[in-house]
């Protein structure tokens, strides 16, 4: 017995002595770790993090395989790296760091998450955004409608104007009646609500895309290839309505094609609805973290 506790003793002297000091500068740096990983998360930046974490594994591969010609390319252009990764994330930077100037950080922790903002995407809003669609393509109305999915769109809600209502088809007729204010652009659609009206969308290079085709549906494709957003476009021209997706185009003829294309597309999230959480919610942060 006596052995066997000077065996304990001799392991427990090697573990260093804990104080507030130490609790203190855990908390600090857990707070920042996960405000980063927010950030990241909610951004352009977390696909781009995915790209750099590709590049981490193929380095690993390469050290296990022993490839001295692809560890020697990689180690030579390893000394610009620091300043690419700079330049990439540059606009996301300066972003953080803006908001971060200007809010008070203690006032954004322990809050509850905004139940209405959790509301997920859901058949009422498909059916409302199907009738507004064809209703407004039969009185050939131009529109532009963005489904906001897993990446953030909070880059593209900051060029138009906040409008946080419930998707409704009067409102989506209202907002893209000709001659009102908001009637340019596109809108961004998060969960159940309108968030923004008259915002600019990016154009895409592709060109494969007819040229019988307008500005809008080249939003559609530019912003579909930029993030996994499900796009409806009403044609000014022709009435049609037409769905981008992946970068792809695809003619919708009927509502019932549209209800059911948009129930594949868009996944529904409801496990955080409603539910309390001690740090701000990732929903909440979408708005503010880009």
């Amino acid at each position: 017995m006596a052995e066997i506790l000077r065996e304990l003793y001799s392991w427990i002297a090697f573990v260093p002595e804990i104080t507030f000091k130490n609790f203190l500068e855990i908390a600090i740096i857990t707070i920042v770790v996960y405000e980063m990983l927010v950030w990241i998360k909610n951004t352009r930046a977390w696909t781009l993090l995915k790209g750099i974490l590709f590049i981490f594994a193929f380095v690993l591969l390469a050290a296990i395989l022993e490839l001295d010609t692809i560890l020697w390319l990689l180690e030579k252009t390893s000394y610009i790296a620091v300043t690419a990764i700079l330049i990439i994330f540059q606009p996301e930077l300066r972003k953080a760091l803006e908001q971060l100037g200007s809010k008070n950080v203690l006032t954004n922790l322990f809050t509850a998450d905004d139940v209405k903002k959790n509301e997920s995407f859901n058949e009422k809003t498909i059916n409302e955004l199907v009738r507004a669609s064809f209703e407004m393509g039969k009185v050939k109305t131009g529109a532009l409608m963005v489904i906001e999915r897993s990446t953030p769109l909070g880059e593209i809600e900051r060029t138009g104007i906040e409008v946080d209502g419930i998707v409704t088809s009067q409102l989506l007729i209202n907002i893209f009646e000709h001659n009102t204010p908001l009637h340019d652009g596109a809108v961004v659609i998060r969960g159940n609500r309108v968030t923004a009206a008259t915002c600019y969308l990016p154009l895409s290079d592709n060109m494969g895309i007819s040229k019988d085709l307008g500005t809008r549906h080249r939003a559609a494709v530019g912003v579909s290839e930029a993030s996994d957003s499900v796009t409806i476009v009403v044609s000014e021209e022709t009435g049609r309505v037409t769905v981008a997706s992946g970068g792809q185009l695809r003619r919708v003829a009927s509502g019932d094609e549209l209800r059911s294309l948009l129930s594949t597309l868009i996944k529904h999230e409801d496990a955080n609805t409603g539910r309390f959480k001690i740090w701000k919610g990732r929903r909440k942060n979408e708005r503010k973290a880009d």
